[in-house]
């Protein structure tokens, strides 16, 4: 399993194994848990949500993300600011939100707005499949999670999940990123198609899923040295 999911760096691109499709439909109960009620989504477009801010204004006018997430983040780029070479743009992540819901950000700090996507979490951090990720961890073959701070590490292609984006992970929680394969990948068990089936993205084995249209920016964008700061 381990040796399957490492990569071959080959010059300055990598060929993955990335996150196995984690879709399921069967929701596992776990002993003495009460799965949480589901909240009911409003309706969205299938392309991602964009906040505009006016030039000179502050950084998300309007509110979308959090704002203990924003500073945390921001504090992050600093402490990491050797790996983190580029500050037009960063890329947050809220593990407190439900899969369904927006939480995955593109944040501009230089004209303030945000584009809001979504993004799957791994199966072992939500063992019942309730929606909610619960647990993290950096441990191998653990399929959770890893919160923390990561710098984007350019476009990638891998045998299993194709185009991506790659991610070193940049703390004690993450550090293992790149043994681990996780990455930022376009998954089926994240497109909108699925969530309207099932009422939630399905769980991948601890990478960044996003929809398939999705990923087409994402992958753009990244690039190589922003931060992706994830948190609960």
């Amino acid at each position: 399993m381990r040796l399957s999911r490492r990569g071959l760096i080959l010059g300055g691109s990598a060929l993955l194994a990335g996150c196995s499709s984690a879709a399921s439909t069967t929701s596992l109960q776990l002993a003495g848990a009460v799965a949480p009620n589901l909240p009911t989504l409003p309706d969205r477009p299938t392309t991602a949500h964009v906040q505009v801010a006016d030039a000179g204004t502050t950084i998300d006018p309007h509110g979308v993300v959090r704002r203990d997430l924003i500073a945390r983040a921001r504090a992050a780029m600093d402490v990491h600011g050797h790996r983190i070479s580029r500050r037009d743009r960063m890329y947050l992540v809220d593990f407190q939100k439900f899969s369904g819901e927006d939480r995955l950000y593109e944040v501009d700090l230089e004209g303030g707005w945000v584009t809001a996507y979504r993004t799957s979490h791994g199966r072992g951090s939500d063992p019942a499949h309730s929606g909610f990720a619960q647990q993290f961890s950096n441990r191998p073959d653990s399929h959770m999670s890893s919160v923390g701070a990561y710098a984007t590490a350019g476009a990638g292609w891998g045998s299993q999940q194709g185009p991506n984006v790659l991610l070193d992970g940049l703390e004690y929680s993450n550090n293992l990123a790149r043994e681990r394969a996780i990455i930022i990948h376009g998954a089926d068990y994240a497109d909108p198609e699925f969530l309207a089936r099932q009422g939630k993205l399905g769980r991948s084995y601890g990478c960044f899923s996003v929809s398939h249209a999705d990923l087409v920016p994402l992958r753009e964008r990244m690039g190589e040295g922003r931060l992706l700061f994830a948190m609960t």
